[in-house]
């Protein structure tokens, strides 16, 4: 397989990735809260940044 398809492949994959994974977060969160969880609202996880939903050790063992 060549570098630049594969460099292109993943910029065109990454954003819809990221976007899916942080709207999915933020649906846990929301649900929690209306269902009477203050933990994701408390943490400021009401929120569409991705950094926010994102964790390093959580990051770590996604990519190991």
């Amino acid at each position: 397989m060549d570098l630049n398809h594969t460099i292109q492949q993943l910029i065109i994959t990454a954003p819809p990735f990221l976007f899916a994974l942080t709207f999915h977060e933020l649906a846990h969160g929301y649900t929690a809260w209306k269902l009477g969880d203050p933990t994701a609202k408390d943490a400021g996880r009401l929120t569409m940044n991705p950094l926010k939903h994102l964790d390093p050790f959580g990051v770590l063992a996604f990519f190991l």
